[in-house]
Formats: structure tokens, C-alpha cells, sequence
């Protein structure tokens, strides 16, 4: 039951009973959900298909962006006469504008639309590659990737949000986890453009350059398919445009099924509307639930990176050449954790709809704990200079990198995109991956620190410690979305009957 907080009489009590008596009552809206005509195949089942694939341009942009660094690192430094701190802040910079990117981005997206801010971040993808491309020295370098980080983390923000919301609830997970996919891929991509381009034209001055100038493709690809998608049905509501939700609707879904689930996305505007008296940061501010659940948000998008996946994927030729391979080794080498993170993110995606959130959830954290220790304990017993060290290493970072896939990273995107109520969609996820872009920045930044200092050892047994409170932090925080629509979520969530319905299942 949720908790009564004031008294009789008091000025608080008409919004308590209020609270109080739809958290009782919030199982019709799983009443809700079930009458709408079942999901079926068709037209609209492809044309979901197309927008997704047209949308996830985006998360291709973010994973190649992010992902590139790892090969180009080494010779950008060597090039360029960069310090290791300075190097850390060049591939830093990236991250810590992410953090804002999508802090930003949710906000504006909540203004003027999903699929406009989605145009106007694969412009600023162009334009952060040409300067990155093009900088001569240190400071237009970091503008550069400071521009690119705005943009990839809007796109980490906005893209979900947009599958989620114009995907029917029954393959919510599957069509948003697909921008998840879209990431590891254009990390994949990366990585072996990094190895064949580093391998063959490794000793040109300015090789790094070519590596980065491959994110323009996408990019190009992005601004023109956005042109041609259509925007957030949702959204639509939310502004009042109700007519242009349906019509919307209508291209993914059954018109039976559109007229239905308009329906259903009107009326919880509605009680929205009169319940609510203004949006944004006060709209949170004014409800307890809904700063509950963003304080949630903002853990489960910190303990994802607290994992250090993406330092791996920043670093990952630095560690395995400190792993013991040579450094061309270990550029080729550097590939086989992006396939399995791909072939994770495939499974991830079959799972999303089949498996609890939570479930995923708890399994990813306590794998990548458990190879994290591996990694530590492998590399104090295994001697430097054991011919068989590197790849023993490798093997458990790939195991790391496919738990982390298979059951971490999807869902996590996944659930930020449905968790928060409509009128702050945007803001919600965009303050929860500010703070997970922020770690993620630190993270970045003083990774080549850490190695240089504590070595895998340390570095890997450091993680373990973190994975074993996120852990915690999970299994006892976090609640259960799978299997509902976001309108049915947004009453629990708003009402806190949410909570409720975690302590039961607990």
C-alpha cells in the first residue's frame, strides 16, 4: 500500500487521498491495455520496421563516434604531441558534452518534437567530423569532439524515446533495443575500420584523420531518411494535436487499433492536464514519485557505466597492448569484442520481450562482476611475458563485453525510454543520461590514469566493487515495465503505485 503521509485535516490531504485512492485502483490500467485489438502483421508492422532502422542512424553515429577513438588514440597522440591528460580530455570532451547533449536534448525534444531534434542532431554529426577532420591542433580537436559529444548525446536521449513511444507495447522492447544494437554496430564498424585502415596506411601522417571522416556516411544517411519519418504520435497528444496523432497511428498500426490506442493515450493526457499545472523540472519537483523515479533513473543509468564497458571501448587497444600483445595485435584483437557485442545486442533483442527488465537487470550486473574478478585474478597470476597471458585476457574481456550486451546494455536503454510519464519523457531520461554520461566522462578521462597507476589488476577489481553495490541497488530500486503500455506505466509511475507493485513482486 502506498504510504499516507498526512493527517486528516491537514492541507496535503485531498492530493494524499487522491494518490492514495488511483494507487489502489491502478490495475485498470492493465484493464486498459488488454482491450486493444491484438497486435497483427501487415503494412504498419513494416513501416515500423523502416523507421526504426532509419532512426537507429543515430545510434550508428553514437557507437562509430565513440568507438573510433579507440584505434585513432595512439597516432592522433604521436601526431599531435598530446600528453596522456591531454589525451584523456580530447577523448573526454566527447563524453562530458554527451552528459549535456542529452540533458538538453530531452528538453528541446519535449519542445519542438522527437523527429526535428533528431534532424538537427544528425547535422551536428556532419559538423563535429568536419572540424575533427580538419583541426590542425589540440583546441580545434576538442571542439570538434565537444560537438560530436552534444550530438551523440542527444541521440542517446532522443532516439529511444522516439521508438519507444510509436511502438506497439507488445515489441516496445525489441524496437527500442535496436538503437542499442545500432550502437554496438557502428562500434563494430569502428573497430575494423580502425584495424584495416590502421594496418594498411598506419604509417601515413594523419591516418587518424581518414578513421574519423567514415562518421560523415551515416550521418548524411540520418538527415535525409529523418526527413521522410514521421513524428511521436504521443507527442502530438501531449501538444494537443490530436488529429495529427491519429493519422500517425494509422501508418503503424490497424486503423481498429489506432483508433483504440488513441483513445487510451488522450485520456491519460487528459488527467494529466488537469492534474498538472505546469511541466519540466517543476512538474517533477511538485510530485515525490516522480523525483523517486528519477533518482532511480539516474542509478540505473550510473551503474551502467560504473561497469566500465565503455572504457574498454574507448581504451581497449591500450589495454590488451598492456595485456601483453603488440600494438598492431592488438588493434586486429580489438575486433573480437565488438562482435560479441554485437551477437550480444542480437540475443539482447530476441530476450527484450520474453524477460523481465529487472531479471536482465540483475543477471548482466552479476556476470560483468563476476569477469571483472577474473579479469583482476587472471592478471596477478598470470606472469608478464606468458605467451599465453594476452589472450587468456582477451577471452575474459570478450566474456565481459557479451554479459554486458546480452543482458545489461539493451535493457537499460530500454527502460529509460519507458519509464517516465509523457509530459516529462524527455527531461527524465535526458537528467537520468546526464548523470550517466557525467561517470561515464570521469571515467574517460583518468581510464589511461588508472591503467598507468594500478594496472588490470586494480583497475578490473575496482569495477568488481562498484558492479557488487549497483547490484544491490537494482534488485531492491528498480521496477518492472515489460508488458505494458506506457500509459498504463505512467499512472503507477505518477500515483507511485509502481513501488507497490515492486515490493509485492520482491
Amino acid at each position: 500500500m502506498v504510504p499516507w503521509t498526512s493527517r486528516p485535516g491537514s492541507d496535503e490531504a485531498a492530493p494524499d487521498v487522491r494518490i492514495r485512492s488511483l494507487a489502489m485502483t491502478a490495475s485498470t490500467a492493465d484493464h486498459t491495455q488488454t482491450t486493444l485489438p491484438p497486435l497483427s502483421t501487415g503494412p504498419h508492422r513494416r513501416r515500423i520496421g523502416v523507421i526504426s532502422l532509419i532512426a537507429c542512424f543515430g545510434g550508428l553515429l553514437f557507437g562509430y563516434d565513440t568507438g573510433v577513438a579507440n584505434g585513432a588514440e595512439r597516432p592522433m597522440q604521436l601526431e599531435l604531441g598530446l600528453s596522456d591528460l591531454s589525451l584523456g580530455v580530447v577523448i573526454s570532451s566527447l563524453v562530458f558534452a554527451a552528459a549535456f547533449g542529452a540533458l538538453f536534448a530531452g528538453k528541446i525534444s519535449d519542445a519542438i518534437g522527437r523527429r526535428k531534434t533528431i534532424i538537427i542532431l544528425s547535422i551536428m554529426f556532419f559538423l563535429g567530423t568536419v572540424l575533427v577532420v580538419t583541426s590542425p591542433g589540440f583546441e580545434l580537436l576538442v571542439a570538434g569532439r565537444i560537438m560530436l559529444g552534444l550530438a551523440v548525446g542527444g541521440a542517446s536521449t532522443v532516439v529511444p524515446v522516439y521508438l519507444a513511444e510509436l511502438a506497439p507495447f507488445e515489441i516496445r522492447g525489441s524496437i527500442t533495443g535496436r538503437n542499442e544494437l545500432a550502437i554496438v554496430s557502428g562500434q563494430l564498424a569502428a573497430f575494423v575500420m580502425n584495424a584495416i585502415i590502421g594496418n594498411i596506411w598506419g604509417h601515413i601522417d594523419g591516418v587518424w584523420r581518414i578513421m574519423f571522416a567514415l562518421c560523415a556516411v551515416p550521418a548524411v544517411c540520418l538527415f535525409i531518411g529523418m526527413l521522410r519519418m514521421p513524428e511521436s504520435p504521443r507527442w502530438y497528444v501531449e501538444k494537443g494535436r490530436n488529429d495529427k496523432a491519429l493519422e500517425v497511428l494509422k501508418t503503424v498500426r490497424t486503423e481498429e487499433r489506432a483508433i483504440a490506442e488513441i483513445a487510451d493515450i488522450e485520456r491519460i493526457a487528459a488527467e494529466e492536464n488537469r492534474e498538472k499545472s505546469h511541466g519540466g523540472l517543476r512538474a517533477i519537483l511538485s510530485n515525490k514519485w516522480l523525483i523517486r523515479i528519477v533518482l532511480i533513473g539516474m542509478g540505473v543509468a550510473m551503474a551502467q557505466q560504473l561497469t566500465g564497458i565503455n572504457s574498454i571501448m574507448y581504451y581497449g587497444q591500450r589495454i590488451l597492448i598492456d595485456a601483453g600483445f603488440a600494438e598492431n595485435a592488438a588493434l586486429i584483437a580489438n575486433i573480437a569484442p565488438g562482435i560479441v557485442a554485437v551477437i550480444g545486442g542480437i540475443i539482447a533483442l530476441r530476450n527484450m520481450d520474453r524477460l523481465d527488465r529487472r531479471t536482465t537487470f540483475a543477471i548482466g550486473l552479476s556476470l560483468t562482476t563476476f569477469f571483472h574478478l577474473c579479469i583482476g585474478i587472471a592478471s596477478i597470476l598470470l606472469p608478464e611475458g606468458m605467451a599465453a597471458r594476452p589472450w587468456i585476457l582477451l577471452v575474459l574481456i570478450v566474456a565481459f563485453v557479451f554479459s554486458m550486451q546480452t543482458f545489461l546494455n539493451v535493457a537499460v536503454w530500454v527502460w529509460l525510454a519507458e519509464i517516465f510519464p509523457l509530459h516529462i519523457r524527455g527531461l527524465g531520461i535526458g537528467i537520468s543520461v546526464f548523470f550517466g554520461r557525467t561517470v561515464n566522462g570521469i571515467l574517460a578521462l583518468y581510464v589511461p590514469t588508472l591503467i598507468e597507476n594500478m594496472g588490470i589488476t586494480g583497475t578490473f577489481f575496482l569495477f568488481a566493487g562498484v558492479g557488487v553495490i549497483a547490484l544491490i541497488f537494482v534488485i531492491t530500486q528498480v521496477p518492472e515495465t515489460r508488458g505494458r503500455t506506457l500509459e498504463a506505466l505512467e499512472e503507477d509511475v505518477t500515483t507511485g503505485a509502481i513501488h507497490v507493485h515492486h515490493s509485492k513482486k520482491r
